[in-house]
């Protein structure tokens, strides 16, 4: 009967992943508009004085980090299927409130509306932790592969959307984009309603019922392997951030033209996700640690790459192994974490590793632009050496304390 109940519950698992990536791909093609417009917007709105002009983008990050551990509170109360449907709302609210503040002419009401994008992007951050809620070991890692997955088409949906509708509400600069914003807010908002609750297994039950909570988080967050998870996703997604955001600034600095950057975003979007196809099974095959160590040597590698030119080649080869980098890198420490918790734990430890990552990427994202005018290109890219060397070194701490704690039991 067991078995049959495992079985049951892998195959819902895996029809939530097919769910779960469709809602991922279209949400989290969301952000990408406001990133690519919300400067240019900014810069539109405002008078003679343009400094402000990134404000918007700086607020949808700090909407996500904001929301990142409410987002995941939310879901461990109400289930994941009602908070995705309800994480999808400020996605379509700060689509519309962005058309409006665009036909007022209201700068400050168009940065509240990319805080209300940033919003939902938090909830979009929680699609890879509902793949592996429930389910077999091996079920759950490529669950979460696929799901990450998603993210590869919103890479291309997000811009062909801009592409497509920037004139939907011509004269009014950029509107348009953001009106189809809010339509896919509800697009995904419907497919996030097919989504099914998977039950916890049975003997999870009365534990989740009478836990209250678990551990306190403190005590989750002194675990090496816990350390050693959310250092190595914070290395891997704000390098990412740092290197991403200053490439486009340095190829034209270089240059290259605007068409050569936005290609190499492209390759750079699709690096990130493609690899998520099969990044599951080289976990179940090779295990998450040595993913994370591949992901950050082709960090280390992207750098080498960016430093030693300043041809297209260059910057298209270091983008592209900074995608395989974040994926390899990101998704693995993503697995190690879920070894670091209990069920009943899921929503607070999961809201608060996504708040240090979003964090992070923030202020990497901001430190960028500084950088970038100040140190440089090459500076930028030697600052992956230390941070790598920092996540190899806890990687290595945990798994010595493991290896130690085994034979000790033996």
């Amino acid at each position: 009967m067991d078995t049959q109940n495992t079985v049951e519950l892998d195959r819902q698992v895996r029809r939530n992943a097919v769910v779960l990536m469709a809602a991922n791909a279209v949400n989290a093609s969301i952000l990408p508009i406001a990133v690519t417009l919300g400067g240019l917007a900014g810069f539109y709105l405002l008078g003679a004085d343009k400094s402000l002009a990134t404000l918007p983008i700086t607020a949808s990050t700090v909407g996500a980090a904001l929301t990142t551990i409410p987002a995941a509170m939310l879901m461990s109360r109400i289930g994941r299927r009602k908070g995705f449907v309800l994480g999808a709302a400020p996605a379509i609210l700060g689509g519309l409130l962005a058309v409006f503040a665009l036909l007022q002419g209201s700068f400050w009401l168009f940065v509240a509306s990319l805080f209300l994008v940033g919003m939902s992007g938090a909830f979009n951050q929680q699609y890879r932790f509902a793949a592996i809620d429930a389910g077999s070991p091996a079920v759950r890692t490529k669950a979460m592969s696929l799901v990450m997955a998603g993210g590869m088409f919103s890479g291309i949906i997000g811009p062909q959307t801009v592409i497509f509708t920037n004139d939907w509400l011509s004269p009014i600069m950029f509107a348009g984009s953001f009106l189809a914003a809010a339509i896919l807010g509800c697009i995904g908002l419907l497919i996030a309603s097919l989504l099914r609750d998977v039950a916890p297994p049975p003997a999870h039950a009365a534990r989740l019922l009478n836990a209250a909570g678990g551990r306190p988080l403190a005590v989750i967050a002194r675990q090496p392997r816990f350390i050693a998870a959310v250092l190595c996703a914070i290395s891997s997604y704000a390098l990412m951030s740092l290197v991403m955001t200053a490439a486009p600034l340095a190829m034209i600095g270089c240059g290259l033209t605007q068409s050569d950057a936005a290609l190499g975003i492209q390759w750079h979007v699709l690096a990130m996700y493609g690899p998520s196809f099969f990044t599951g099974k080289l976990i179940v095959r090779f295990g998450k640690d040595r993913i994370v160590i591949a992901g950050m040597a082709l960090l280390v590698a992207c750098a080498l790459v960016g430093i030693t030119g300043i041809t297209l080649a260059h910057f298209w080869i270091t983008l592209i192994l900074l995608g395989f980098g974040w994926n390899f890198g990101f998704i693995g420490a993503t697995a190690m974490l879920a070894e670091t918790y209990r069920p009943e734990e899921r929503g607070k430890v999961q809201g608060l590793n996504d708040f240090l990552v979003l964090g992070s990427a923030a202020t990497a994202s901001l430190l960028s632009g500084k950088l970038i005018g100040g140190p440089g290109w090459a500076f930028i890219n030697m600052i992956v050496f230390p941070v790598v060397m920092l996540s190899l070194a806890a990687l290595a701490w945990s798994f010595w304390l493991r290896r130690t704690a085994g034979r000790e039991k033996a």
